[in-house]
């Protein structure tokens, strides 16, 4: 298993589908381009997970079970499905451990403790933590909440790098060394993504920030 966790999530959709599947064939790149999807999206790996394996059921009760299932596409509509039962469960409070205003409410409070920012993350915290308590007093659904945060962190993670531009390249430097070994597994455009996504993380985990996603709700 990919030991970074941007790698991981590819690799585990890969492996499960794989396996669930039967055949020794891996993704092809119209696949991990549907996973990138996924991802963008911010759709959680378990959310993912349980689609695909509600897609192959179904398959393997269908009356054409004995054609084999050649592409992760076929799986596209039920993992749509299990991230809308999942969204809805999440404004009704019925998602099992998860609550998303005091998911929201705990995001501002790390914000406030974040320590050593520079001047212009600093001011961004604040406003971002303003803005997170104001969201989880309201009455909006996770898809409407979600790209917000996706915003706010791509701002913030700039302003990372603004202040402190020696301290991003070194990270470059980590990040490119650890996902070496899966250049030539996945398709150009998805390892950038999870280049990206690898260096959000680290940056954020530097100065004690969370990712804004409810992706790790």
């Amino acid at each position: 298993m990919a030991t970074d966790p941007e790698a991981a999530y590819f690799q585990s959709v890969e492996e499960f589908f794989v396996s669930r599947r039967g055949d020794p064939l891996f993704l092809s790149n119209a696949d991990w381009t549907l996973v990138r999807h996924w991802r963008k999206q911010g759709i959680p790996l378990r959310i993912v997970l349980r689609g695909i394996g509600d897609a192959l059921d179904a398959h393997a009760h269908s009356w054409g079970r004995a054609r084999k299932v050649t592409s992760l596409a076929y799986c596209k509509a039920e993992v749509e499905a299990a991230r809308e039962r999942w969204e809805r469960a999440l404004s009704l409070g019925q998602e099992e451990g998860a609550d998303l205003s005091g998911f929201l409410q705990g995001l501002a409070d790390a914000l406030d403790r974040a320590n050593a920012l520079g001047p212009a993350a600093q001011d961004l915290a604040r406003t971002t933590a303003q803005g997170l308590r104001e969201r989880a007093a309201s009455s909006l659904s996770p898809r409407e909440v979600e790209p917000w945060l996706s915003a706010r962190e791509q701002e913030l993670v700039a302003a990372l790098r603004q202040d402190d531009a020696k301290q991003a390249k070194h990270l470059e430097r980590e990040v490119d060394r650890d996902l070496a070994p899966y250049a030539s597994r996945m398709p150009a455009k998805v390892l950038l993504q999870v280049r990206e996504e690898s260096l959000r993380r680290r940056l954020l985990e530097s100065h004690g920030l969370p990712r804004l996603s409810l992706f790790h709700l």
